[in-house]
């Protein structure tokens, strides 16, 4: 489990294809603290450590993965929100986040306001996944609360912290980003759609 708070950039220092999969390998200062079979989440997506060392890691992504999550997209030298699982019994900063990515989405706007940015994005709403207003989203891993809800849109407000320590300084209209659907959400939505 994660919070959706995130602790550091990784860089994407190289990409090899492997069959179906993408070994990725990172360079970030958290990755003297990994250990292979860790978990870490990578824009969202919940990735296993398989080699490290003080500088570099490397995770691995099957072809599911880069199906549902813009991971598939990663160029060398890009930046990539990073968090490492939670504690249990630590405080839970941002909302349950569980490292799946349901689907992509674009972003249609990104407006710099005063004093903070608003991000509207869309997605494709044949997967039955819903947002409401003040409800939390996780966007490319970053635990957040919906502005504005449509029935395939939504848009967020970003403080001038979160839009420099996270990708968010980076996403311009026409990004594709990883979206994780609120939890207890997905639980009514299927609830509600099998009455």
């Amino acid at each position: 489990m994660f919070t959706g708070i995130i602790e550091a950039f990784g860089k994407v220092e190289s990409l090899k294809k492997d069959n179906e999969n993408l070994h990725i390998t990172l360079s970030s200062p958290i990755a003297k603290s990994l250990k292979v079979d860790q978990s870490v989440a990578h824009n969202g997506v919940c990735l296993t450590v398989v080699a490290c060392n003080a500088e570099q890691y490397t995770v691995t992504a099957i072809n599911e993965t880069l199906k549902k999550s813009n991971l598939g997209l990663l160029s060398v030298g890009e930046l990539v929100n990073l968090e490492r699982a939670m504690k249990l019994g630590d405080r839970l900063d941002g909302h349950l986040v569980q490292g799946h990515v349901d689907q992509t989405a674009i972003c249609n706007e990104a407006i710099r306001e005063e004093g903070s940015w608003k991000f509207k994005f869309t997605y494709d709403d044949k997967k039955r996944n819903i947002t409401i207003e003040k409800g939390s989203i996780t966007v490319n891993g970053v635990s957040l609360t919906v502005v504005d809800s449509g029935s395939n849109s939504f848009s967020v407000a970003i403080i001038p912290y979160t839009y420099e320590h996270t990708t968010f300084h980076s996403l311009k209209k026409g990004s594709v980003v990883n979206l994780e659907f609120d939890l207890i959400g997905k639980y009514l939505a299927k609830l509600v759609s099998k009455s």
